[in-house]
Formats: C-alpha cells, sequence, structure tokens
C-alpha cells in the first residue's frame, strides 16, 4: 500500500496535520515522564542531623572539635552528608573539577543563632544559595582560620562585620580566589580572635 501524497493537500489541511503531528508528540512526551521512574521531586531532602561520628570532608576530622559554623552537601547517589568543618571547604567542594556535580542540597549553619562559645544550634541549618556571608573578616573559624560565616539574615550579618570588620557577600557571589586561597592558621600572631556571637 502506497503512503498518501501529501503535497497534494490545500495549504490549511497541511497545517492543520501537521499542528496535530505536533500535539501528539508534545503528549507521548509528557505521558513518557508520567511513569514511576519519571515523576522526580522539586523540593530538596531536608538537612541531616549532625551524628557525634561526622567527620569534615578534607580534613578528616570530627566536627564537634572544632568551633564555628559547619556544612554538608547532599549528593543524588549517596545516602549521607558530605560534611565540612569550614565553610569554605564547602565552597571549595562545588568548585575543584574532580569533585562529584550531583548535588541536591548545600546547607550551612546560621551564625545569627550561635552563642558565645561560636557554635550554632544543631537546627541551625539554613539554605547555603540563600545565605549571606561574611567574608575577609578578623574572626577565626574551623580549623582556627578564617573562614566565610554564614547568616540567614542579613542584618546578623551586618551585626558581626561591626565587630569583625570584612565584607558581606551572596553565594554567587563568593571570590574563588578567597575560597582556594590558603588559610592563614596562626590566627593569633595576625589580630585574629575566635568567632562567637556579637555582644
Amino acid at each position: 500500500m502506497n503512503a498518501p501524497d501529501h503535497s497534494r493537500l490545500p495549504g490549511s489541511a497541511m497545517k492543520t496535520r501537521a499542528a496535530r503531528l505536533l500535539g501528539a508528540a508534545l503528549l507521548a512526551a509528557a505521558l513518557a515522564g508520567c511513569g514511576d521512574g519519571g515523576v522526580t521531586s522539586s523540593l530538596p531532602p531536608s538537612p541531616v542531623a549532625m551524628t557525634d561520628d561526622a567527620v569534615g570532608h578534607y580534613c578528616g576530622m570530627n566536627l564537634y572539635e572544632h568551633i564555628g559554623p559547619k556544612g554538608q552537601i547532599l549528593l543524588r547517589d549517596r545516602d549521607v552528608p558530605v560534611w565540612f568543618s569550614t565553610i569554605r571547604e564547602l565552597f571549595a567542594y562545588t568548585i575543584l573539577p574532580e569533585e562529584p556535580k550531583a548535588i541536591l542540597a548545600l546547607y550551612v549553619q546560621d551564625m545569627g543563632r550561635a552563642g558565645p562559645d561560636g557554635n550554632p544550634p544543631a537546627d541551625a541549618w539554613i539554605d547555603a544559595r540563600t545565605a549571606h556571608y561574611l567574608i575577609e573578616s578578623n574572626a577565626v573559624g574551623g580549623m582556627g582560620a578564617p573562614d566565610a560565616l554564614p547568616f540567614a539574615r542579613l542584618e546578623d550579618a551586618r551585626a558581626y562585620a561591626e565587630r569583625y570588620g570584612g565584607r558581606i557577600v551572596g553565594f554567587k557571589d563568593m571570590p574563588e580566589d578567597y575560597v582556594l586561597r590558603a588559610p592563614e592558621l596562626s590566627p593569633l600572631t595576625t589580630g585574629r580572635e575566635p568567632v562567637g556571637a556579637p555582644s
């Protein structure tokens, strides 16, 4: 049986047929995503509670041994978070080409809720992409080195900046050279002070 010759159809009939074929193709594509494996949630997973055995990805040390904010990255193909003892390390993970990039969510601890000891409470996780970061300040974070201090509220970041100096940036504005620069590991000789809630 020969295929019909559509070249003889009037112009409006050809346009109608093309529109129907396009509509059918779009419907088929939409239905293909409705199977069990095609539906994905647009909501990121919630942050994971930090456990006593959580260790930093780069330093290999227990997170509770360090003052200041911690970070966690949740990956698509990993059941447990990638933990970070400093916020600069979390940013480095997103920059370095050898690290996995199937990132589902990034969380940091809100320093606006930190106590005088410089540690935020266990439930102080905030979305890293919406946080405000105080960088280049005189405050010392985890690993006894300067760190980016994350805040949920801009006014809290400004209060810390008044005490510790530095400048405030967003997630997308974090300077790569600040993240990858070797940390100064002797804060006592550079006039830096341990991070804590402004008094």
